[in-house]
């Protein structure tokens, strides 16, 4: 009988699905949709899903760009090892330039690439897993809850909760925040009917596709904030059943800031007891802002609200997805359970979680402490402020909402621009997020490429006329000849 080694051994690696002739295999392929004719690789507008946020004006506009693949080097018994690790070395060398050039031409999306955690590279050695409930350790030790703990107690204090009297955990986005607060609120209110405005994240959307939820898409002002008036008349519409409010604490696009106070007056005002509502706060980005800037409405748990969210890689930075949910204790129990197999409880979306987020988060905010952060928003908003005045100096139309380091202005028309820079674009418009790492001689670098890509696009359009006029003459002249 063969031993097990034997049985693994004798395994080759499998043939790519299209070179099999399996007949099983080859029918059921037939079926199959093709990732290839699903993806759109001109400009032509597609049609975006339910979920997605709807563009300001005119039809979406999306190019989806094929991903390439790079094979695994397997190993050849043409190639020694020396030359397959020198070939890795040399795959690894030439990606880390790419990531140099593009992080050095991030502009569109709010991710902090200022950090440095150099101290930390000895942690890539462990396998560090925060399974399950971050306040009960489980059997598995190689973890680092009492980093996640200190960076929750830390956010506690920032949105006005008591340690005994809140719930949280790291998450691996901001997307997961939003899926844990909804499903909070869910749990807590069943037959609830979710509300968030048109401009709100796509992932709350989602969110309400997950859980089956009813969701209710309120209209929004050109500010981009909800429309108060279109969500009071669909709460009274609807008062027979509980509501469940997503409030925006700056919007993907615009950066608008819903008012937490109005919302909650309104439910007031449409006769919504505290036990009939639940309020989740997706400040993905300026949620950890808006505590640092004087004139913002705070948001804070001494306000009837259920969660708040936010990205741990956006503003503080890291590098690896994550963020911060905390909601009440009392309103978690409805989805906390023991877990035998963890010897811990767990309330959490995932079962394994990255354990070396929580420690980057922590190093980060104890190296700045509150006064560093403080700074960071300082500078962000003035810089943000700078680069408005920038571009309208440049002829170009700009928004920027009182309460944001988002920049909006005209899309670029040349796709290369927009790809260089990587700028998130809806409808007509695009934007840059001033982040910490975006200093003033980047944002001169930017307006200057900008100013020359419009002026490219403007040569090329007259250039057309000109040839598109030239071509009817010419067709005029043979008419007359004719």
């Amino acid at each position: 009988m063969a031993t097990p080694v034997e049985l693994a051994s004798s395994l080759p690696l499998p043939a790519a699905v299209a070179a099999s002739h399996d007949a099983h295999m080859s029918n059921s392929m037939q079926k199959e949709v093709l990732r290839s004719k699903c993806m759109k690789l001109d400009n032509s507008n597609v049609q975006v899903a339910p979920y997605q946020a709807l563009p300001v004006l005119g039809g979406p506009k999306i190019t989806h760009h094929r991903a390439a693949a790079l094979d695994v080097l397997e190993p050849r018994p043409d190639m020694s090892e020396e030359e397959r690790l020198s070939a890795v070395h040399e795959v690894i060398q030439k990606y880390m330039k790419k990531l140099h050039e593009r992080t050095s031409h991030h502009m569109g999306y709010p991710y902090n690439l200022d950090f440095d955690f150099g101290a930390l590279e000895g942690l890539n050695k462990f396998s560090i897993n925060n399974l399950g409930d971050p306040f009960i350790e489980s059997n598995y030790g190689v973890h680092s809850r009492e980093f996640e703990v200190g960076v929750l107690n830390w956010f506690a204090r920032l949105w006005e909760i008591d340690e005994q009297e809140y719930w949280g955990y790291i998450t691996n986005c901001g997307t997961e925040g939003n899926l844990h607060g909804i499903l909070v609120g869910r749990e807590n209110h069943p037959d609830g009917i979710l509300y968030a405005s048109r401009e709100t994240h796509y992932s709350v959307f989602k969110a309400a596709r997950m859980y089956r939820m009813d969701a209710e898409k309120v209209n929004t002002l050109d500010s981009g904030e909800i429309d108060y008036t279109d969500l009071k008349a669909r709460l009274e519409a609807n008062k027979a059943r509980p509501a469940i409010i997503n409030v925006n604490i700056g919007t993907t696009v615009k950066g608008a800031v819903d008012d937490l106070d109005r919302v909650l007056d309104i439910l007031q005002e449409t006769g919504y007891s505290e036990d009939r509502f639940y309020i989740h706060c997706d400040g993905a980005l300026f949620g950890m802002m808006m505590p640092f800037i004087k004139q913002a409405p705070m948001v804070t748990f001494r306000k009837p609200i259920g969660s708040v969210s936010v990205s741990g890689h956006k503003f503080v930075g890291a590098p690896v997805p994550c963020g911060v949910v905390i909601t009440r204790m009392r309103y978690v129990m409805a989805l906390s359970s023991d877990v035998e197999y963890l010897n811990s409880r767990d309330a959490t979306i995932m079962g394994s979680r990255n354990g070396h987020a929580p420690i980057y988060l922590w190093y980060t905010l104890t190296i700045k402490g509150y006064e560093g952060i403080r700074q960071d928003v300082e500078r962000c908003m003035r810089n943000a402020h700078i680069l408005k005045v920038m571009l309208e100096q440049c002829g170009i139309k700009t928004m920027l909402n009182d309460l944001s380091n988002t920049v909006v202005f005209e899309r670029p028309k040349e796709e290369a621009f927009v790809r260089k820079w990587q700028l998130a674009c809806e409808g007509d418009i695009a934007h840059v997020v001033v982040m910490p790492n975006i200093n003033i001689d980047k944002l001169e670098d930017f307006v200057q490429d900008y100013v020359n890509s419009r002026a490219r696009m403007a040569i090329a359009g007259a250039k057309r006329i000109a040839n598109e006029a030239r071509a009817a003459e010419q067709s005029e002249g043979s008419d007359v000849e004719c």
